[in-house]
């Protein structure tokens, strides 16, 4: 396996940089009148998923990356919920965008997943 040297190359966080973008057009249509609740909880979510990947990135010991790996899916799980109940009040509608989106939070998901599986792998093997 090659060596990633930079978390630009990660598949994750180029994934986490593809849902900001596409959350930040999602939500541009939502009511103005929450711009500082749910929308704003929507952004941050978004946003923290290839933030926490980065930092974690950056981290030097295995458990470190983890955790923030950890975080990385808590956000996505939070912004799985916030897109889930904006659709519920019919701020979205389920049309291929939201969709699409939501798509791709499961797909990321199972990516992350992976990540956390194959990181507390070789923070097992570094200790034997």
């Amino acid at each position: 396996m090659m060596e990633v040297k930079s978390f630009e190359h990660l598949e994750v966080w180029q994934m986490g940089r593809d849902l900001v973008t596409k959350v930040y057009t999602l939500t541009a249509g939502l009511p103005q009148s929450e711009a500082f609740g749910l929308i704003a909880q929507i952004k941050r979510a978004a946003l923290s998923v290839p933030g926490n990947i980065a930092e974690g990135f950056g981290r030097y010991h295995y458990m470190d990356k983890a955790k923030f790996y950890l975080n990385a899916r808590g956000s996505l799980y939070e912004l799985k919920s916030h897109l889930l109940i904006a659709r519920d009040l019919r701020y979205l509608k389920r049309s291929q965008p939201v969709s699409d989106v939501l798509g791709l939070v499961d797909n990321l998901g199972v990516k992350l997943n992976n990540l956390i599986a194959t990181t507390r792998k070789l923070k097992n093997k570094e200790s034997q």
